[in-house]
């Protein structure tokens, strides 16, 4: 039987701050969402801007979540063109520089039989923060890309969110 080892400092701490970390968003109503929490959408169908990065995004995220994208559904999801908008952070020296990557578009979503908008233009946006150099070239464009890619896939999160989030849908 081995004897008992003695707590350390460091095992308390990350203990402490793991229990303390647990109570916070307990008491906060903090839980995971997964798929299972997203309420069924209706058929949708896909308009505006629908051959960008983003809108060929939303039709996957969609149809993972078992909602029909048809061209005659009764709600019309209108989205507008992306933009990408970039801001250097930081000063002008030789090292590696901050740059902070905004990536938004606006929604609309109306329904076809009544033209009643539930959502008129809301522009939704969200962006990223990445450290590059500006000496390594090869490695900046690859970075700006998984980047990019990365907002695309959580702007279709959140206006899937959105969508689900609206009265009129349910």
């Amino acid at each position: 039987m081995k004897p008992a080892q003695p707590i350390t400092r460091r095992r308390f701490l990350t203990l402490s701050i793991a229990a303390s970390a647990a109570v916070l968003l307990s008491g906060c109503g903090f839980r995971l969402r997964g798929t299972d929490s997203m309420p069924r959408l209706p058929a949708l169908a896909l308009e505006g801007n629908d051959n960008s990065a983003l809108a060929k995004q939303l039709r996957t995220r969609l149809l993972q979540l078992g909602t029909e994208v048809e061209s005659g559904a009764p709600w019309r999801v209108t989205l507008g063109t992306p933009s990408l908008q970039e801001r250097r952070i930081g000063t002008d020296g030789r090292a590696s520089r901050e740059h902070e990557l905004t990536l938004s578009t606006t929604l609309s979503v109306q329904q076809r039989e009544t033209n009643a908008y539930a959502l008129n233009s809301e522009t939704l946006t969200t962006s990223t923060r990445i450290r590059v150099s500006d000496d390594d070239l090869l490695n900046r464009e690859t970075l700006f890309q998984e980047a990019e890619q990365t907002l695309t896939r959580q702007l279709a999160q959140r206006i899937v969110e959105r969508l689900a989030n609206l009265e009129a849908l349910r």
